[in-house]
């Protein structure tokens, strides 16, 4: 019996060493949105959670592009520590911020500690700090000099935000973290006028609605440019989001309504059909990619399109547009997502929406 007890509790520190490695193989995005719910009641749950209260800044921001699920030594945690106020790269860009409150919203779900709820409180009033009088967010607060302060669609970096503050709205009381009322109430506002940003930066071409740009200067709303090879354009890729976001909204203004049927219809113009890109293998063990045509396949739609005519572009580091993705350099052509197929969602989720929307009305 001694035995079978011993080799029961062996089998348990194996399998729990076992997902505690197949967790940390696992990217930091990837652990905050497909852990299970049984996950987040575990102790290693836990110990992530104090490296992202350790990660958050002292005016409730995080930086991006950290693993967070990485163990810290000693000396690493003494620096984060030491380096609470230096706020310089605090930003919603690649999901900063966001994801980070959102995972500590599931932690707080199974272990209510104050801790927890202090934290997404101040990375809530982060947020609202940060975001403009006229309703758009900047990639960077404090702001950073540079293309950093245009307001920011890009990489769904302003959609994340008001996904995050519609569940907050829509949940109310269920919400895990119970947020005062007088933030709550700054949360409204600030969705609102968020939405209104939307709207106003929505382009027109010719007079008509299409989409919008990857970001939009800041003062004038219109496309701005970021990096070299980011010129004024309509995005294919950062405009799907923003339509489900406006798509998700109960009882939408007519504003809302025609922004998302005239956001449609650019993208059924701008489909591009019977293509796909491949990988291919080139000399030396390296890869390139390479647009090949396909028939039967879902439609792709350009990153990058022109601002007069919807054609689409690519481009390097030098600023000037090519027409084709392999005029530009082996660099820029492996190192960036020219086509994306995120508009397949919208346009499937178009029609329900049309028919939920007719029985609102």
């Amino acid at each position: 019996m001694k035995i079978i007890k011993i080799i029961f509790t062996i089998l348990l520190i194996l399998i729990g060493l076992s997902l505690k490695a197949q967790v940390h193989s696992k990217s930091w995005k990837n652990i905050i949105f497909n852990e299970s719910d049984a996950w987040y009641n575990s102790l290693q749950a836990k110990e992530i959670a104090d490296n992202v209260l350790l990660y958050q800044k002292n005016n409730g921001g995080w930086p991006k592009n950290i693993e967070m699920q990485n163990k810290l030594t000693i000396s690493e945690i003494e620096d984060l520590k030491s380096k609470k106020n230096n706020l310089t790269e605090c930003t919603i860009d690649n999901g900063a911020t966001t994801q980070e409150m959102i995972f500590l919203s599931k932690i707080y779900k199974n272990h209510p500690d104050k801790k927890y709820k202090k934290a997404f409180i101040k990375g809530l009033k982060y947020l609202l700090n940060a975001q403009y009088k006229n309703g758009g967010w900047p990639q960077f607060y404090p702001l950073k000099k540079g293309y950093y302060t245009n307001i920011t669609y890009n990489d769904d970096a302003i959609t994340n935000v008001l996904f995050l503050f519609k569940e907050i709205i829509d949940q109310q009381e269920s919400y895990p973290i119970p947020i005062p009322n007088r933030i709550k109430k700054k949360v409204f506002f600030s969705f609102k006028i968020g939405i209104d940003c939307i709207i106003k930066t929505q382009y027109k071409q010719n007079g008509i609605l299409t989409s919008w740009c990857a970001q939009h200067d800041e003062n004038t709303l219109l496309p701005s440019k970021a990096r070299a090879f980011e010129l004024p354009s309509l995005s294919g890729q950062e405009s799907a989001k923003i339509v489900l976001l406006l798509m998700s909204i109960k009882h939408p203004s007519e504003d809302v309504i025609n922004a998302v049927n005239s956001a449609v219809k650019w993208f059924e113009k701008t489909k591009i059909s019977n293509i796909k890109i491949e990988t291919i293998e080139i000399e030396n063990g390296k890869t390139d990619k390479m647009v090949v045509k396909s028939e039967n396949t879902e439609p792709l739609w350009a990153r990058f399109m022109n601002l007069e005519d919807n054609r689409p572009f690519f481009c390097d580091r030098t600023g000037m547009k090519k027409y084709a993705l392999n005029e530009i350099s082996y660099e820029r052509r492996n190192g960036y997502n020219w086509y994306t197929n995120k508009p397949n969602d919208v346009l499937k989720k178009y029609k329900t929406w049309l028919e939920t929307l007719n029985k609102t009305y």
